[in-house]
């Protein structure tokens, strides 16, 4: 877990939020922006003394279940949303993984940091992305001007979309008090489809299959062999073998005929079950957690390698030929592949990269300790052009450098 700075500044409302800013950049004083803190150990070490306590800006301020639309501070609790929206049948459609085990950290995590990190979990194959949800917010740019983006209703294509642009910058390019996100229905029941025993190759056919088929798949992931072990979900990890697994959800009498359908879809891959509600709710809960990895992570780094789908189990097998003691987790039905492998001062940055490019994808280090996560790039490198771009969009929200200077690229 990531240190905390020496001085710890907790602003009441928007208004010291935005006094304490303008101090900051006319000093040439960083700042460290945090909500819940469960992410503080994403990205490069961060350089500041001073870190700004946002909990001040939590709880839900308005929700509006019939227009499927939720405001809330960026500091509300993952767990305090999504337990109003399920008073109400809703969901965060995007559903924001849970990364406190892995990077250390115990906490659930803020709405705002899910957002701002633009974290999507299993069900991005069918919903898209945390961004995608992302209708607008308040803050204040470093320059200490409070502004607005995007609004309170799911249709609105006025202007730029900032709300696109913020997704992602971990907090690079202001400080938020308030967000406003889409949420969607809840499914009134879930299953999942398993395939026992399949080769990484095999396994991505397998998804590729299932997603492609007119059933509607809301979340494909492949577990190989030795991480299906730690699985706490009793029939997966009594069964020993790799498993590949597809989440249907709907109503009861629609899933049960969508996953019957499946089931003779995938029979030709290997043996298949079924699991039901709360064990497939347990299931996606711990691949969103990176869960199956958590074993092996004393002394382990992790990457996180974006391909195109089909491309899954190459990288996977790549990963594992090319590094002894790798271990992998496949979600995205192949397009997002989880790496654990032996700590070194490197953190087999050049391998990780040459296989993610090679497949036609990018790498991010997710998980390592502070003097690798300064000395390794974090993301992946920015061609020129793209760099550029970066310092321009950099400069237009904070040109002082006052917020999270650092995480992203050394420096800035």
């Amino acid at each position: 877990m990531t240190s905390a700075p020496a001085n710890v500044v907790k602003p009441a409302d928007e208004a010291a939020l935005a006094a304490l800013v303008v101090e900051a950049a006319s000093a040439g004083r960083p700042l460290e922006l945090i909500g819940r803190g469960s992410k503080r150990a994403l990205g490069r070490p961060i350089e500041s003394a001073t870190l700004v306590d946002l909990t001040g800006f939590s709880g839900i301020i308005d929700y509006a279940p019939e227009e499927l639309v939720l405001t809330a501070g960026p500091a509300t609790p993952l767990d305090v949303i999504e337990a109003a929206l399920a008073a109400k049948r809703q969901m965060l459609a995007f559903e924001p993984p849970r990364l406190g085990a892995l990077l250390g950290d115990g906490a659930g995590g803020s709405i705002g940091g899910a957002l701002s990190c633009n974290l999507s979990g299993s069900r991005r194959i069918k919903a898209g992305a945390a961004r995608d949800h992302f209708l607008g917010f308040r803050g204040v740019n470093g320059r200490g001007e409070v502004f607005k983006a995007g609004g309170k209703v799911v249709k609105n294509v006025t202007g730029y979309d900032l709300c696109k642009l913020i997704a992602g910058s971990y907090g690079t390019l202001a400080a938020l008090s308030e967000i406003t996100v889409k949420v969607l229905p809840a499914p009134e029941k879930a299953r999942t489809v398993l395939v026992f025993g399949l080769e990484p190759m095999r396994a991505i056919a397998a998804l590729g299959a299932g997603v492609g088929s007119p059933h509607e798949v809301s979340g494909a992931a492949y577990v190989p062999k030795q991480s299906a072990a730690r699985s706490t979900v009793e029939y997966v990890s009594s069964a020993g073998a790799s498993v590949a697994a597809l989440r249907v959800e709907g109503v009861g009498p629609s899933v049960e005929a969508r996953c019957t359908a499946l089931r003779e879809l995938l029979g030709r891959f290997g043996p298949v079950e079924e699991l039901h509600s709360l064990r497939s709710k347990h299931l996606w809960k711990e691949i969103g957690e990176v869960a199956p990895l958590l074993g092996p992570l004393q002394q382990r780094v992790v990457w996180r390698v974006s391909v195109p789908p089909a491309m899954g189990g190459q990288v996977s097998l790549a990963l594992s030929e090319r590094i002894a003691g790798a271990e992998t987790l496949l979600d995205w039905a192949g397009g997002l592949i989880w790496a654990a492998l032996p700590e070194r001062a490197d953190a087999h940055e050049a391998a990780v990269r040459a296989i993610a490019v090679e497949a036609g994808g990018y790498a991010t280090l997710i998980r390592a300790p502070a003097a690798i996560r300064a000395s390794v790039p974090v993301f992946q490198p920015m061609s020129q052009a793209e760099a550029a771009l970066s310092r321009r969009l950099k400069e237009s929200f904070d040109p002082a450098g006052v917020f999270n200077r650092g995480r992203m690229v050394e420096g800035r």
